[in-house]
């Protein structure tokens, strides 16, 4: 009996393995192509465990099978990228940012969107070329650079963006890390995306390529041939884009919710104003076209 016990339970907790990481890898799948396949293939890895374990049916389990192996190389060379990105984290235990928990760190704060439009404005309008990489949560770390670059450490500011970025400097050519409200490097080398070689230039490839790897990061590109600001973000680059532009997709990404509470306040400060003065106003005419009757009954 209680051998028996023990077969329950581990069949069970089989399952509700087998079916807390299934969910695991549909909860971190955004694209619906993707997501097909990952259905139809997880569809016949559980049709062939169930054939094996109760069907006994051996000339089918076999075809299954070799089915699943098959499926299981075509998958390998469509997701190389995903399967070397996901490799890289579990070598260097990243877990949080499998399981899709950002630390607090890397969140941005409230002026950190603003700065970095008004930065990517202004080297636009100068044509000056500039790759700012804003990290969401994928907890960059060097190994994850061809070249680390120099450490800053240095509160964000739209003027230190724009000198790092000056056409004198050693790191005008490389990235500029950002976390948070902080840049963390600069004259970073990013790995380049096989994408669109021929059609993009080295920093627009290089936005692609860290982005592919990584998909809490953005990057924003300025080129310094036409000036056109650009963001790429998991694997996508979507240019030319305006600055008004740039700061919707930087709010929709970044989740500046502390900039759109503080503007939501300002607007009743200045509903609130506006109400009082009309007040102010109505009572001095008020009094205004009572010293008016006053003064006819006088006459």
């Amino acid at each position: 009996m209680n051998f028996w016990g023990f077969i329950n339970l581990k069949f069970l907790l089989d399952v509700l393995f087998a079916a807390g990481f299934g969910l695991l890898l549909f909860s971190r799948v955004k694209e619906q192509r993707t997501l097909w396949l990952l259905r139809g293939y997880l569809l016949l890895v559980s049709s062939a465990w169930f054939i094996q374990r109760f069907a006994f049916l051996p000339l089918t389990s076999k075809l299954i099978d070799a089915v699943v192996l098959a499926c299981s190389l075509s998958l390998a060379i469509l997701w190389q990228g995903e399967l070397r990105r996901l490799m890289e984290l579990l070598g260097t235990g990243r877990l949080t940012v499998l399981l899709g928990n950002p630390p607090r760190e890397f969140r941005a704060a409230s002026t950190t969107v603003n700065q970095l439009v008004d930065a990517a404005g202004k080297l636009s309008q100068n044509r000056r070329g500039a790759l700012i990489v804003v990290d969401l949560g994928s907890d960059l770390r060097p190994e994850d650079f061809l070249y680390s670059g120099i450490n800053i450490e240095a509160q964000l500011s739209t003027d230190l963006l724009i000198n790092l970025f000056a056409t004198d400097t050693p790191l005008h050519d490389g990235a500029v890390l950002v976390k948070g409200n902080k840049i963390i490097s600069a004259g970073v080398i990013l790995p380049l995306s096989r994408q669109g070689i021929s059609r993009y230039g080295t920093r627009h490839l290089a936005a692609l390529g860290i982005t592919e790897r990584f998909d809490r990061c953005i990057c924003i590109v300025v080129s310094e041939e036409t000036g056109t600001l650009s963001l790429a973000s998991q694997g996508k680059l979507e240019r030319p884009i305006t600055s008004s532009r740039l700061q919707e997709l930087l709010i929709k990404l970044v989740g500046n919710q502390n900039s759109l509470g503080a503007s939501k306040s300002s607007v009743n400060k200045t509903t609130s104003s506006q109400k009082i003065n009309s007040n102010d106003n109505m009572s001095i005419e008020n009094e205004y076209n009572k010293s008016e009757i006053l003064k006819e009954n006088k006459d």
